[in-house]
Parts: structure tokens; C-alpha cells; sequence
């Protein structure tokens, strides 16, 4: 819909650019991300969209891609931010028939919302849940757009991931059972993930009983996806998944020594 009169700008100005101008780059205002984005039309306010401003807040957890917050606002929820930059560099040190995607498909966090999205977390069932952080849609930031998920605590505080539990007690009665329950659900609910990593699962305490969570990894990772359309080769991929788990485990308390796969 045109303008019928000038737009107003204001921000920031970068030191190359002309205050007094009329036409500016996309460039041309610092810190474009901080404080609240306000359209108007014709003088007239007709949407404002507040960013979560994350500036000297400290992440609670990094990973290669992502950094993990704690939503300034509400305590439970976890905000997952791509590192300022990173999809740049991922998609340079691609192989050279991968440049020629774009961006967006290797942002874990739309991958994360498409894994959300998967055909056995549609159902309407309150069980779905039981190993799973919730999701609660992409959020915008002041450094990004971040994937939005529930925060799994313990009395307050962030849960340790099954990792950290394991190099601390092994493999105890307690968590053998725990892990025995999660994969059960795993191939009831056929629910698709990557590969699970000891620290893409947390230790969650209820009624002091220990569940399994996922906080991170969901999604299938086959090359033809005939798991997200087909039980049959779902329940053999689920199967796998949990395979390679326990590979992993053994392999993470034995040293790390040799391919876990």
C-alpha cells in the first residue's frame, strides 16, 4: 500500500551516513535489533512489536550454534539464540553444491520449529509431553530471532543434563529406570529425533522420581524422510535412535575411546 506522505526515520546513524539525507542503506542504523519496532502509516500508529533485549544477560549454556538464556521475562521459558554471524560461516565452509542453499536452511532454530511440527506431536495427548520441553514459538530478540522452549528446573534451579549426571553416579539403578521409561515412550509416541546425546537430555526431578527430558535435537535426521510419512520405517528409525544412545552412554563413561557409532 503507498505512502501518501514521507516517512519518518529515526535511530542511531551510523558514522558514514548523512543525517539530513533522505534514502538510506540497509546498514544505516546501529543496534537495528534493540528496543521496539513501530510502523506507522500516514502519521498514525498501527503496530508495535517490543524485542527482548538479551544485552547483559549471560547464557546459561552454549553450544557450537546456539547460545541458551534465560527469558528475561518469565523465568521458565529458555531462549535459544544463533551465535551473531554463525550462518555465514557454516554455509562458507559447506561443500561447494551446499553454498547454493540459503541461509535459513541451516538455522538450527527453523529446524528446531519444523521438528515441532512433526506428525506424532500433533496428537492430543497430554503424555506427548512427559519427556519433552514445550515449545512456544520463534521469538525476536535484540541478537536475533530465538527458538522459544519450556525451562526445565529443579526446585529452581536449570536441570543438569544426563551427561553431567553420568560422569558424576554412572549408571545407576535409578537412571537405568529412568532411561528405560524414556525410550518406551520414544517407541510408543514414535517421536523423531537426531541423535540422542547424553547432553541434549536433562535430568528432570518429579515426586523424586527422575524423568528424561529432551531439550534439544528433536527431528529426524534420514536423508529420505520415509520415517515422518511412514510408521513402519518410523518404528525402525526410533529403534536406532535409541541404539546409538546407548552406544553413546557406554562410549562417554568408557573414555571416549574409539567411534561410539
Amino acid at each position: 500500500m503507498p505512502l501518501t506522505s514521507s516517512p519518518t526515520i529515526t535511530g542511531t546513524l551510523n558514522e558514514d551516513i548523512n543525517a539530513s539525507g533522505s534514502n538510506y542503506t540497509a546498514n544505516s542504523f546501529k543496534n537495528a535489533f534493540q528496543g521496539a519496532l513501530i510502523l506507522e502509516v500516514n502519521g498514525s500508529e498501527v503496530h508495535e512489536t517490543s524485542l527482548i533485549n538479551l544485552e547483559g544477560i549471560t547464557p546459561f549454556a552454549e553450544g557450537g550454534n546456539r547460545m541458551c538464556f534465560v527469558h528475561p521475562d518469565n523465568s521458565k521459558r529458555c531462549l535459544k539464540v544463533i551465535h551473531p554471524g554463525l550462518l555465514k560461516e557454516i554455509k562458507k565452509n559447506k561443500s561447494w553444491y551446499k553454498r547454493f542453499r540459503s541461509l535459513e536452511s541451516f538455522d538450527d532454530n527453523l529446524r528446531e520449529q519444523e521438528a515441532y511440527n512433526q506428525k506424532a506431536l500433533k496428537k492430543d495427548d497430554p503424555d506427548m509431553w512427559t519427556h519433552l520441553a514445550k515449545w512456544h514459538g520463534m521469538t525476536e530478540t535484540n541478537i536475533g530471532m530465538a527458538s522459544e522452549t519450556e525451562l526445565i528446573t529443579n526446585n529452581g534451579e536449570i536441570a543438569e543434563t544426563l551427561e553431567t549426571y553420568l560422569f558424576r553416579e554412572g549408571i545407576t539403578e535409578e537412571i537405568k529406570l529412568a532411561i528405560q521409561e524414556f525410550q518406551t515412550w520414544l517407541e510408543k509416541h514414535l517421536i523423531l529425533t537426531k541423535n540422542l546425546i547424553p547432553h541434549n537430555l536433562v535430568i528432570s526431578q518429579r515426586n523424586e522420581k527422575i524423568i528424561i527430558k529432551i531439550i534439544d535435537g528433536l527431528g529426524s535426521q534420514a536423508f529420505i524422510p520415509l520415517p515422518s510419512y511412514s510408521s513402519f520405517f518410523a518404528k525402525r528409525y526410533v529403534k536406532r535412535r535409541i541404539q546409538l544412545m546407548w552406544s553413546r552412554i557406554h562410549w562417554d563413561l568408557s573414555g571416549r575411546k574409539g567411534n561410539w557409532k
